[in-house]
């Protein structure tokens, strides 16, 4: 090979290198096997002030609490908290309101999230809190692939599959901590199961 081909392949090299970084700065280059389209969650916080005489959460009240959860269809991936504000817990209220969540299978989440508005005394705050996963970036149908110089993926590369795991998946927030790896506990199937018995009126 003479100098001058090499200076001209050297040349070559450099040109399709600044083009590379070119069409990166634009955003539309993915390379890789990966999608730049991930899951987001999004929280929403529900909440009700009930009145707390102190000694717990009144029947008339109780019925009120229920009645919201199966308004919201309380279930698998809510959470749902008591804050009491300025206040001193009251562990009679947070025993009722456990007792009423898990009457539709959730759980009592242990702390509550920062919602907007003062608790009044005497009055006790439960939250639920709903989250949603989505792609808000897909469809993606900006990139040229009538033009595609760089070997790159397309820009709605991934966008089926991560869109239809965002709509599939029981809890969304599985998708931000993943789940802890417990020993298999078999009452939290028997619970499940039990639940779902109660509301269809099954054997």
């Amino acid at each position: 090979m003479t100098m001058r081909n090499m200076k001209f392949l050297t040349a070559v090299a450099a040109s399709l290198t600044l083009a590379g970084c070119a069409a990166g700065s634009l955003g539309t280059t993915n390379t890789s096997m990966y999608s730049v389209h991930q899951p987001v969650v999004e929280r929403t916080n529900f909440a009700i002030d009930l009145n707390s005489d102190g000694g717990g959460i009144s029947t008339a009240e109780q019925n009120r609490l229920g009645e919201w959860f199966d308004a919201l269809r309380l279930g698998y991936g809510d959470s749902v908290s008591v804050d009491f504000g300025s206040s001193y817990a009251d562990q009679s209220a947070t025993k009722i309101v456990s007792k009423v969540a898990s009457d539709r299978g959730v759980l009592l989440d242990g702390v509550a999230p920062v919602t907007a508005g003062q608790i009044a005394p005497g009055m006790v705050r439960v939250i639920v809190t709903r989250s949603k996963a989505s792609v808000p970036s897909c469809p993606d149908f900006t990139t040229d692939h009538d033009r595609n110089y760089n070997a790159s993926n397309h820009s709605n590369h991934g966008c089926s599959v991560n869109s239809n795991l965002a709509a599939m998946i029981a809890n969304p927030e599985d998708l931000v901590r993943g789940q802890e790896n417990k020993r298999l506990d078999t009452n939290s199937g028997k619970r499940a199961v039990d639940t779902y018995r109660a509301k269809t009126g099954g054997n």
